[in-house]
């Protein structure tokens, strides 16, 4: 007889030997399709048994030494990554599986890297050794370069003090962050010419310790870091061809050379934040042509008359380049003021010839009873020598407040501003343009002797309106205040159209129309004001109603105790009576019941210690409750519309 062969019994033997493969799993660990987990077992060593088949074998936060790799291991061909971080390794590991390609030895305490060891990896692509203590005398000559298809290499937080010679020519990425790396030789990346991205953050680096042409031959460069260390100024040769991002914050540079930057075409992001940057050459940022992104934070930007080019140069910049961090350091009086929002009036150039309009200042005992009037010229060009404007003259009115002619023909003004001061707490702010106007920002700020004290607030008012009242204002301050029109193509003009002047506003106790010539007068009108009386009627209403609800709140807290005392935790409640919260490290239980909004413990073995504070994030109906909105003395308040003409706002 013959036998008919069935083409099937090669399929069913495949299939029941990948079977087998796949289910041989060490007894110490748990096998889940293609993943062995040994991790966190307290291991020694690594466990025997582990068949063909997975993928990824976890090994991390065990207590495994270099002595506990078995030989088999290395010859498991289906593993392609390994955990092994968070063990007690003191050099790089022998017999690791022959085609792993993703490789894990962070957090160990690894001193020693051999030739041998790598050369067994020959298909590893990604070695992450971070946090270890390799030395640069500690990593062998060219041992890295002995993984020939490594293009990924983490060693940051060692302990190098050089780059290590010998890296694999299809190297990628290589990061060296946290070291003590010094010096980087001339050769040091010579072999590396594929390098696309370089960090060399928190490292011991000085000018002389980076040679001119280290840098120069990654050619394929596309992000280099050389953040937190000790540069005075940029390396020399930048790779210029695809350089894309370049961060030097935290370094000592005080200047900046003009040729630094000189050719990077496709940069888009630089970053010189945290250094200690006074001034910058006109023209340094000319060539980056692809720049999307500068931060200059941190820096002891003077602004003098060198800074007119940066004010300019910010104003011409389109919407694509995003610059953060310009603001004035020096002199005092302009300290907190973002640099592209300067005027000419408050830089200072002592050689300069041109005349710039300067604001009216009205005088404390001026300022209380006197409306002032600015003018502008619409959409006005820096000229080498602006035609001063003379303000008109003031003259006496019927109301007492101090009005002013119009001497000025239209064709001379453009804008025209007045700020009057209503009483102790508040200052009108009129206008009157002839050219078109979208919308006008008005900002004020309180200033003190020499520099600006209070939080600046801001104000969007739109075109149609002629002004805006301030309230809220501390008496007897000096305020600068500054209007800023937004013409039909809704940009902002700040210098060219903006009229600021400082106002101070009256005492608490003073009323235009009092007839008190002196601070005793003065007082006593306040004594018998029905102002007075209605303040002291409502304190004592006040005083009242603090008791009642005093009396109130005890009772209803007597009561709440009581009752909680004699409810427990009931699982046959209504869902929507309690709501839990508990965490693994805090274990107690909160509750709070609809009724008596009272805390307790359900757990009567704890007492609860401490103050607690309730505070809705949400209402029921998915709205924000409320919100915590102090503002901070440096920050800018965004009010749109929303400054209240108040009654309190008298003559």
């Amino acid at each position: 007889k013959h036998c008919k062969f069935n083409p099937w019994i090669p399929i069913l033997l495949g299939l029941h030997m990948h079977f087998s493969w796949a289910t041989t799993c060490p007894e110490e660990c748990r096998c889940d399709r293609t993943f062995v987990y040994c991790n966190e077992r307290s291991l020694t060593s690594v466990p025997l048994g582990l068949g063909e088949g997975y993928k990824t074998l976890y090994l991390h936060n065990n207590q495994i030494n270099n002595a506990g790799f078995p030989l088999e291991m290395h010859n498991v061909a289906s593993v392609e990554t390994v955990y092994l971080y968070g063990n007690q390794l003191d050099e790089f590991p022998v017999n690791l599986p022959k085609n792993v390609r993703v490789l894990h030895l962070q957090e160990n305490n690894i001193q020693m890297v051999s030739r041998a060891a790598l050369a067994q990896l020959l298909r590893l692509e990604e070695l992450y050794l971070d946090d270890n203590s390799i030395s640069t005398v500690g990593v062998e000559e060219g041992a890295f370069r002995e993984a020939i298809s490594l293009k990924t290499l983490f060693l940051t937080k060692n302990h190098l003090s050089s780059v290590p010679i010998g890296l694999p020519e299809e190297l990628r990425e290589l990061r060296l962050d946290e070291n003590r790396i010094a010096f980087i030789a001339e050769d040091a990346f010579e072999n590396v010419t594929g390098l696309e991205l370089l960090l060399l953050d928190g490292n011991l680096l000085m000018d002389e310790g980076i040679a001119p042409g280290a840098l120069q031959t990654l050619v394929n460069l596309k992000t280099l870091s050389l953040a937190r260390n000790s540069l005075t100024f940029p390396p020399p040769n930048l790779p210029a061809e695809f350089l894309v991002k370049l961060n030097l914050q935290d370094n000592q540079m005080n200047e900046i050379p003009l040729t630094a930057f000189h050719g990077l075409h496709r940069l888009e992001r630089l970053d010189i934040s945290n250094n200690q940057l006074q001034s910058l050459t006109q023209g340094i940022f000319d060539g980056l042509h692809g720049l999307r992104q500068l931060t200059v934070r941190n820096n002891l930007w003077l602004c003098d008359c060198n800074i007119k080019w940066v004010i300019l140069w910010l104003k011409s910049l389109p919407a694509t380049l995003n610059v953060r961090g310009f603001m004035c350091q020096k002199p005092e009086r302009v300290r907190g003021m973002v640099i592209r929002e300067l005027t000419l009036e408050l830089i200072q150039c002592p050689n300069s010839t041109a005349t710039v309009p300067q604001p009216t200042l009205l005088s404390s005992s001026t300022a209380e009873s006197a409306t002032q009037t600015v003018f502008t010229p619409a959409h006005s060009q820096p000229t080498p020598n602006p035609p001063r404007l003379t303000l008109p003259s003031p003259t006496a009115s019927k109301d007492g407040e101090q009005r002013t002619n119009d001497p000025v023909g239209p064709m001379q003004e453009s804008l025209r501003v007045s700020f009057a001061v209503l009483n102790g707490s508040c200052i009108q702010v009129r206008w009157v343009s002839t050219f078109t106007v979208t919308a006008y920002k008005v900002t004020w700020v309180k200033q003190g002797h020499s520099l600006i004290t209070g939080p600046m607030q801001e104000s969007l008012v739109q075109g149609e309106r002629e002004g805006i009242t301030l309230t809220n204002l501390e008496p007897k301050s000096t305020y600068r205040i500054c209007v800023d029109p937004l013409d039909v193509f809704n940009h902002y003009h700040p210098g060219d159209d903006t009229i600021c002047s400082e106002v101070t506003t009256k005492s608490a106790s003073f009323h235009s129309g009092d007839n008190a010539t002196g601070p005793e007068q003065a007082t006593q009108h306040d004594t018998s004001s029905p102002f007075l009386l209605a303040g002291l009627i409502g304190g004592a209403v006040l005083v009242v109603l603090v008791v009642l609800l005093s009396i109130f709140c005890w009772h209803m807290h007597k009561k709440g105790r009581s009752d909680s005392s004699k409810w427990k935790y009931s699982r046959g409640k209504r869902k929507d009576d309690y709501c839990e919260a508990g965490t693994k490290k805090d274990n107690s239980i909160l509750e709070m019941t609809e009724t008596s909004f009272q805390i307790v413990t359900l757990n009567n073995e704890q007492l609860l210690k401490g103050d607690f504070c309730i505070q809705p994030i949400y209402t029921p109906n998915g709205g924000v409750g409320f919100s915590d909105s102090q503002r901070r003395n440096n920050s800018t308040a965004y009010c749109k519309n929303s400054v209240p003409e108040s009654d309190t706002c008298h003559k």
